[in-house]
Order: C-alpha cells, then sequence, then structure tokens
C-alpha cells in the first residue's frame, strides 16, 4: 500500500525514485512492482515511470478473473512443524524443503504461529546456545498473524499482502469454536499468484489464435 500512495502522490514516477523515497534498492522492489502492474493495480510506462492503474474498474479482466477464483484454488501446501521443534532442527527443514516461512502447529495439528528466515537468523546470531531453544520461543504467535480463509477471493488475498506488506498467507479453516485454534488449510504466496496469472496469460493468449 505504502508504493501505492507514492505513485498516487507522484506519478509518474520512476523504480529508482520509489526505491529512494522507500530506502531500498531497486531490485528489492523489482518482484513488488511486477506483481501490482500484472495486477493492473499500476501501470508503467518505458522511460516514463509508474501511474495508478485500474484495477477496481469493473471492466478489468484481471481484477474480474482474481475475483471470481478462491484462495482454495490456487493455495499451495504449507511446510508445518511441531512447536517442539528446535531452532536448529527448524533451520535443516527451512533449507531442505526450500521454505520461506515455516507454519507451526501443536499436538492437535492446530496453527499455533510462524517462523521465518528473518527470525531464525535474529536467534541464532551471536548466540551459541540458540539451537536447542524450542521453536515456540522464536515464533509469531497466532492470532497476531494475518490469514485468509480458503473461501475468500484471491483479489481479497492480494489486497491484504499489500496492505500488510507481506510476501505469502497462511490459509486457515475457520473453527466454530473461537475459544479453539484453527487448522492450517493450506498456504498462499506471490508464487502462486504469479503462477495464476501466468496460466490465465497462457490461456488468454491461446484464445487469440482460435
Amino acid at each position: 500500500m505504502e508504493l501505492l500512495d507514492l505513485v498516487k502522490k507522484h506519478a509518474p514516477v520512476t523504480g529508482d525514485q520509489l526505491a529512494e523515497h522507500l530506502g531500498v534498492s531497486r531490485p528489492t522492489l523489482r518482484s513488488d512492482l511486477s506483481l501490482l502492474v500484472m495486477l493492473g493495480m499500476l501501470d508503467a510506462k518505458p522511460k516514463v515511470g509508474y501511474f495508478l492503474g485500474n484495477v477496481l474498474d469493473t471492466g478489468n479482466r484481471s481484477a474480474r478473473l482474481f475475483q471470481s477464483i478462491t484462495v482454495r484454488e490456487v493455495m499451495g501446501i504449507p511446510v508445518n512443524i511441531p512447536d517442539k521443534l528446535s531452532v536448529h532442527d527448524a533451520v535443516i527443514t527451512l533449507f531442505t524443503e526450500n521454505a520461506d516461512t515455516l507454519l507451526i502447529v501443536n499436538d492437535h495439528k492446530r496453527f499455533v504461529g510462524i517462523v521465518t528466515p528473518k527470525d531464525l537468523l535474529k536467534i541464532t546470531l551471536g548466540n551459541s546456545s540458540a539451537a536447542a531453544i524450542p521453536i515456540s520461543l522464536v515464533m509469531t504467535r497466532y492470532p497476531n498473524i494475518v490469514t485468509v480463509l480458503p473461501d475468500d477471493s484471491v483479489l481479497s488475498a492480494i489486497h491484504k499482502m499489500l496492505l500488510h506488506q507481506v510476501d505469502c498467507l497462511p490459509v486457515i479453516n475457520p473453527n466454530p469454536d473461537v475459544m479453539q485454534l484453527p487448522e492450517v488449510a493450506g498456504w498462499l504466496s506471490k508464487s502462486n499468484i504469479v503462477r495464476l496469472m501466468s496460466d490465465a496469460s497462457a490461456a488468454e493468449q491461446g484464445e487469440a489464435c482460435l
């Protein structure tokens, strides 16, 4: 959302100018800018810069596509680990599973938290005893985590990603008992969304060739 606000205030604005405003490097923004352009939230003109797009326009094909598809249809399989696992074993799991984030579950397979590579790096740097620490002491605990439901639209999930500036969202099954922790249903990341867009683009090109 910060990117969209900056473009709204300064359009037309280049990627380098946006990076300077945010105090980051241009490569850091590349994937976010590409995603926003593909979603129709931003428009880009070569040698000119970025403008606000028209994704909320009901005639926008991307908006209609992402509104009609549910998270359930595109979510991936998460990498779950038990909350009693050590930081050492969590780091190994992170690399062996090639995961961006680990979802933490308790003995009853209920969702209790997440841990990211940044969390693990923060706890292990300069801490010789960190390897033996239970992951439950490092994770971000539910409900202090942005989540989505399987039947939410992909468009609403994208809005959550942008609003909270996250790259991925745990998908949970709602529990009728609000006092009980939810179950993990899946995992939605930018990669899932980009893959969906790629498939939609390929299908559109195929239709054009008929």
